[in-house]
């Protein structure tokens, strides 16, 4: 006889919520960091800490630490990779998730990232392609009007 099996913690597997194929709401408050963490705009968790403590991350306007609790509709300010993202927090969660989930979790309202022309007309090159010819310095000083 096969007990019945319901979808939480008990069973191991995750709670989601109804239709949506999404996890759970969590009970509790959600970190910043974890948050960050979870819906994948930061590699890691310590990655997200480490943002946070250097000033990186801002909620509601104000400098985040990485414990401060987040709540449904708070504006995130992330600098990250040269860009500086921002989201409206759509959603809570404690753990990470794909990334169409992930997605469906926040809204982002972030200018969109400069195109590749214009990081190659400023002279920024791409890693690993050695040290520049002298052509390649002429022509980047004349972009820069030197």
């Amino acid at each position: 006889m096969a007990a019945a099996q319901s979808d939480g913690p008990a069973t191991g597997t995750p709670a989601t919520a109804p239709g949506h194929g999404l996890p759970a709401e969590p009970s509790g408050p959600v970190r910043v960091d974890a948050w960050l963490w979870s819906v994948r705009l930061t590699k890691t968790r310590s990655m997200a800490a480490t943002a946070c403590k250097a000033g990186h991350v801002r909620v509601n306007g104000d400098r985040a630490k990485p414990a401060q609790t987040l709540k449904v509709g708070d504006e995130v300010r992330l600098r990250h990779d040269g860009r500086e993202r921002i989201v409206v927090v759509r959603r809570l969660l404690l753990k990470r998730v794909g990334a169409p989930v992930a997605v469906a979790c926040y809204t982002d309202n972030s200018p969109p990232p400069p195109p590749k022309e214009v990081a190659a007309a400023v002279g920024i090159r791409d890693r690993g392609t050695g040290r520049p010819t002298k052509r390649d310095r002429r022509v980047m000083d004349q972009l820069r009007g030197i």
